[in-house]
């Protein structure tokens, strides 16, 4: 092992966690963690569920985020002490011991500033993800399934609260669609670079003759907005509609008429919910669906110069941003950073972090300017 430069390697280190401690400002984040203690701690806190729930996520999420600066700053002087100790008594293990322990606090740290590359005006927000398939027939429907897998199995090893909203199955296999949320500090900012059309190359499960197939899915991601900048609707501009909710294959799961789909007529945004338990469930969170949606379709028309926040997915050729190939090799490509890996299976099982790094990165530096 090469000679490492410890006290200029640990002085970066420290760079780069006061650079990060700055953005994040780590005096405001503790603030916000005691208030929110004190919010937790009122013994009337669960009179408003709804505001209990978004109360106790919050604290947890931001204590974790807190602790996580704290112990990086402790690791720093950790690591410090096991050189000094090392060189003194001419431990080379010691020493190499504190090289590994360099190379894993600048990783986290890496890790880290991801959180302060995103600015955007809606990035601090929960997300609400939909996945479509596109051109490709029942193995594209069996794609939307793997999708939606893998990015549930990613938000769970966050510890992410993730919540189908919406499932329509093909009749053969797998989804047309699917609509799920999650809610996390950043879950929008972190989870928006993952919006595009993603294109699955492999031997199809479906075909008799085991021949290739390329198929699509269109990922689109919105913030999930509420409160005062949520847009109001008038209820004589909605049809609402209810219907069974079903499971594969179109088979009932629900006798009564709890699924609900929503028609905004001036927009024609249709929203449709059946996860849920009630009917007052599901039209509760189509209607949270269909305001972010709205909004975002109003913040397009009064600045149309810039970008849309979901997305025009055709989920075809042409506008794909990752390819996922699994037959004659193993591959998956983000065609926008470059960012690749050889293991497919770890990918499909949830392992996204060095893609969303690498996304946000790349988006920070105006790489969706340049498309």
């Amino acid at each position: 092992m090469a000679d490492i430069d410890f006290p200029t390697e640990l002085q970066e280190l420290r760079d780069t966690l006061r650079r990060i401690t700055e953005v994040i400002d780590l005096e405001a984040l503790a603030k916000e963690v005691s208030d929110l203690e004190q919010q937790a701690a009122d013994p009337n806190l669960w009179d408003n569920q709804e505001n209990a729930q978004r109360v106790n996520s919050q604290l947890s999420h931001k204590q974790a985020q807190l602790q996580r600066i704290r112990k990086l700053a402790g690791r720093i002087d950790d690591v410090e002490v096991m050189v000094e100790m090392g060189q003194e008594e001419g431990d080379a293990d010691t020493v190499a011991e504190a090289a590994e322990e360099v190379a894993s606090v600048r990783k986290a740290l890496e890790s880290l500033e991801i959180v302060t590359l995103m600015s955007g005006e809606y990035d601090e927000h929960d997300a609400v993800v939909t996945i479509r398939a596109g051109a490709g027939g029942v193995d594209a429907a069996d794609f939307s399934e793997m999708l939606l897998r893998m990015y549930t199995r990613w938000a769970e090893n966050r510890d992410w609260d993730v919540k189908v909203l919406d499932t329509s199955y093909a009749e053969e296999a797998g989804l047309k669609s699917a609509t799920f949320e999650i809610k996390a500090p950043y879950a929008f900012g972190t989870l928006s670079v993952e919006a595009g059309t993603h294109r699955l190359v492999r031997i199809s499960p479906f075909d008799n003759q085991g021949r290739r197939q390329t198929s699509f899915a269109a990922v689109e991601v919105i913030p999930l907005i509420e409160g005062a900048d949520s847009v109001e609707i008038d209820e004589n501009d909605l049809q609402i509609d209810t219907f069974r909710s079903s499971g594969p294959g179109g088979q009932s799961v629900n006798t009564t008429d709890s699924a609900v789909r929503i028609t905004h007529k001036p927009t024609g945004v249709v929203v449709s919910m059946q996860n849920e338990k009630s009917q007052i469930q599901n039209r509760a969170a189509a209607m949270r669906v269909l305001e972010a949606r709205l909004l975002l379709l109003q913040k397009e028309q009064e600045a149309a110069e810039k970008k849309e926040l979901a997305g025009n997915i055709k989920a075809s050729w042409g506008d794909q941003i990752r390819s996922y190939v699994l037959h004659p090799y193993q591959m998956v490509k983000d065609l926008r950073t470059g960012h690749e890996t050889g293991n497919a299976d770890k990918v499909l099982n949830g392992e996204l972090e060095g893609f969303i790094e690498s996304g946000i990165r790349w988006r920070s530096q105006g790489g969706e300017d340049s498309q």
